[in-house]
Parts: C-alpha cells; sequence; structure tokens
C-alpha cells in the first residue's frame, strides 16, 4: 500500500494530527477539494486546468472566490502545483512529483478490499520507549505507525496484522533513533477475564458504523444516478465528496483479516457504492469540468478526463471522449 500519511498530507498540509472521524464525513477542507478537483480531472496526463476554473469550480461547493485563490497559491508554494500563464491566463497542474504521490495512493485506494484476505495469522508488534519530555518525536512515532496500519494494542505497544514493508522499516527507524522493538508473533489466548485479543486494539463497532453512515449516505443516491439525473455541478460535488470520505477508510480499516471481524462486515458494500457513485458519475462530472474550464479561457480542454475506480485499478486512466 502507498504511504498514505503522505497522501494525506498533500491533501491537508498537515500529515502529523490524527484525523477525527466526524470530520471525515463532513466534506473536506478547500485544500483537500482543490487536489481532489485537480487529480480527479487530470490523470494521467497532468492536463492544465485553467486558474479561474479551479476557482468556479470550488465556488460550487461554496468556497469564496478569495479563499479559493489563496488556497491555489498555498498549493503551489508547497510544491504540489505548479503554474503557467499565457497571455491573460494562468493555469495549473499538479507538479510530477505530486502527481506520481497520488496516483499511487490513488491505485492503492481504488483496490481496497480487492486483496486476497489470506492472513497467516501472526501479527507485528512494535514496542517503543520515548521519554515523556520529547513529545514531538513521540508524536510523530505514533502518527506514523497509524498510517501504516498499527493500532494501541497498549500505550506504547502497537499492532498490526500485516507484516512491515523495508520502507515502513527505515521509515520507524528513522523516528525511533533506537528506541523501538519489532516482533512478529502469534497470540497465545489466556483462559481468563483479562485475555486481549490484538483486534479489539482498533474500535470495530466504532469503524462499522463509519462504513454504514457512509452506505447510507450515498446508496440513496444510486437510483437517481442510473437514471442519469445527477448532472453538471452536482456531479462534480458527488463525485468529489464521496471519494474525499471514502478514501480515509485504509486508515481507519487498514485491510484487518475477515476472519478476525464480525460477521457482515460492511467493508465490500461501502466499496460498491463508491464504485457506483464515483464511476457512474465520471462522464457528466467530466463534461461539466471540461465546460467551466471553456468558459474559463476560451477554448476547449479535451485533456480533461476523468478517471474510474476501475480504471486506477487496472493501473489506466480513464478517457471518455
Amino acid at each position: 500500500m502507498a504511504n498514505l500519511s503522505h497522501l494525506e498530507e498533500i491533501f491537508s498540509g498537515d500529515g502529523t494530527r490524527p484525523m477525527r472521524l466526524p470530520r471525515w464525513q463532513d466534506g473536506g477542507s478547500p485544500a483537500g477539494l482543490a487536489v481532489t478537483l485537480v487529480a480527479d480531472y487530470t490523470f494521467p496526463a497532468r492536463a492544465w486546468l485553467p486558474a479561474a476554473a479551479i476557482v468556479a469550480l470550488l465556488g460550487e461547493f461554496d468556497v469564496a472566490a478569495g479563499a479559493a485563490r489563496t488556497t491555489i497559491s498555498r498549493l503551489a508554494r508547497r510544491g504540489v502545483l505548479e503554474g503557467s500563464r499565457q497571455g491573460r491566463y494562468s493555469s495549473y497542474r499538479l507538479t510530477r512529483e505530486a502527481a506520481v504521490d497520488l496516483w499511487s495512493g490513488g491505485g492503492s485506494i481504488a483496490t481496497f478490499t480487492t486483496q486476497p484476505d489470506s492472513w497467516d495469522g501472526w501479527w507485528t508488534l512494535v514496542a517503543f520507549s520515548v521519554p515523556e519530555q520529547d513529545s514531538t518525536r513521540r508524536r510523530a512515532l505514533r502518527t506514523a505507525l497509524r498510517w501504516r496500519g498499527f493500532a494501541p494494542l497498549y500505550d506504547a505497544v502497537w499492532a498490526s496484522p500485516h507484516p512491515l514493508t523495508p520502507k515502513g522499516r527505515a521509515e520507524l527507524a528513522d523516528l525511533a533513533l533506537g528506541s523501538v522493538s519489532v516482533f512478529r508473533a502469534r497470540q497465545v489466548d489466556l483462559e481468563t477475564e483479562a485475555n486481549r485479543n490484538p483486534v479489539e486494539a482498533w474500535d470495530l463497532p466504532g469503524i462499522a458504523a463509519q462504513y454504514e453512515i457512509f452506505i447510507r449516505r450515498w446508496s440513496g443516491l444510486l437510483p437517481r444516478i442510473s437514471a442519469g439525473e445527477v448532472t453538471g455541478a452536482a456531479a462534480v460535488r458527488a463525485r468529489t465528496e464521496v471519494m474525499n470520505t471514502y478514501r480515509h477508510f485504509p486508515v481507519l480499516d487498514p485491510l484487518l483479516p475477515i476472519d478476525l471481524l464480525p460477521a457482515d462486515w460492511p467493508r465490500p458494500r461501502a466499496r460498491e457504492v463508491c464504485v457506483a457513485v464515483y464511476d457512474g458519475l465520471a462522464h457528466p462530472a467530466q463534461e461539466h469540468v471540461r465546460s467551466v474550464a471553456a468558459r474559463s479561457a476560451d477554448g476547449p480542454h479535451l485533456g480533461i478526463s476523468a478517471h474510474t475506480i476501475a480504471g486506477m485499478s487496472a493501473g489506466i486512466g480513464h478517457s471518455d471522449g
């Protein structure tokens, strides 16, 4: 899986603070919306979008024009966007580095839940000791672990059902500076009420509730999508919002093994709903973004093309017209 902490930093500008679940369901920041909008309609060619079009599209999410322009400038200063000027028109596109990270992260999100569930029964445990006075390093280490799919079994013992990748080991080594130990182990059940299964490090009822909120929120839109009734700005808004929420699930639920989860775990249904909304609205959303770009810079922008989850899963961009 891609480094989702780096991906989140691109969207929010801050990968150091844990996200609060209700905020994930509320939409997104202007920076997150801008990155999502640019990425959704310029992959894989890194097409240019007129600055005025980005401002207009953000305005459809109730972002004021001044705030939208400030957001674009900040993303450019951070190296997420790069600008170009032709005559009186300014345009922006993703920088090559941001595009690589976003495409890699998008592929991970698109294939989330599609991999075989083949857990070997082994847990990865990370135990660490960082002085209380070094709160910055403690916070950074915990954040890195959480973005890597770990959860706190105990205060300084974090667990994951997946092995650490070489890149993950290197990142933890840089953060821990010799104060961390990593183990691969199986749980030994104790016949006592104090016995704690490592999966209890995750708030399973809370995760299931977030999935159910997502499913209820978006499944009601599916009949209208099938009937072709969601078009224009409404299609772009729905498509952006559904992905802005869904992209957090790989961190919330880092593919916990099905054998450890309650029956009827809602993960597969959430993906089905996301694909139905995101891919089902690709064409009308693409046409709306093209029309806004054409109005903003006096001409067609055929390089604008909406990609789909199906395309990302296959490693290709979507092209329709």
